[in-house]
Order: structure tokens, then C-alpha cells, then sequence
């Protein structure tokens, strides 16, 4: 089991920033992949961007050049760094964990960005 607590989430005006946290705990793969993905009212959840353990990482295209993944390997928690926030950012942000191994799978509970115009 892997458990993740996500935290960061916020109601920001647009323009602005936020980081978004997340700490995985429990029987983690040496190799792995974490991401955030966001699901907003009305909408599928969607990759937001992930980072594998070994440090490569992967964005959707509309958040190329604004948000940023980044990890800590030892500590296994990953940060997204939002910046220009824009309206249609808002959403519930959810971490995900894979194994590289096995490709279990865990999501976090999420957490609210509302982005205010």
C-alpha cells in the first residue's frame, strides 16, 4: 500500500501562483513515476504532468512553460509549481503514484485550486 497526502491547494486570483505538495508513504518502489492530474467540474481527469524517479518528466501542453514537477527522491514527495494561474486551472488536483514495477497504481484524496478572474 501506498498512502499520499496531498496539500497546497487554494482559491488564488489569476496571475498569480501556487505549489501544490505531495508525500507518498508506505511500500514504494524504488522505481516509480508521480504526477498530478486535475479533474474540473463536468470533466475527465487529466495529466497535468508526472515525473519518474529517476528525475524525467512529462507535461501536458497547455501547462508547458507554467507549471513545474519536481521531486525529492528521498523524502518521496513531489511539488507542482503553478505559475500564471489562469481561470480555467481551476480544479481538483490529484496525486498519483505508479509503480515502474508492478504498475500499481494510488491516487491521493485531491485537493481544490480555484482560480478566481
Amino acid at each position: 500500500q501506498v498512502q499520499l497526502v496531498e496539500s497546497g491547494g487554494d482559491l488564488v486570483q489569476a496571475g498569480t501562483s501556487l505549489r501544490l505538495s505531495c508525500a507518498a508513504s508506505g511500500s514504494i518502489s524504488r522505481l516509480n513515476v508521480m504526477g498530478w492530474y486535475r479533474q474540473a467540474p463536468g470533466k475527465q481527469r487529466e495529466l497535468v504532468a508526472t515525473i519518474t524517479s529517476g528525475g524525467t518528466t512529462n507535461y501536458a501542453d497547455s501547462e508547458k512553460g507554467r507549471f513545474t514537477i519536481s521531486r525529492d527522491g528521498a523524502k518521496n514527495t513531489v511539488w507542482l509549481q503553478m505559475n500564471s494561474l489562469k481561470p480555467e486551472d481551476t480544479a481538483v488536483y490529484y496525486c498519483n503514484y505508479r509503480s515502474l514495477v508492478s504498475s500499481t497504481t494510488y491516487w491521493g484524496q485531491g485537493t481544490q485550486v480555484t482560480v478566481s478572474s
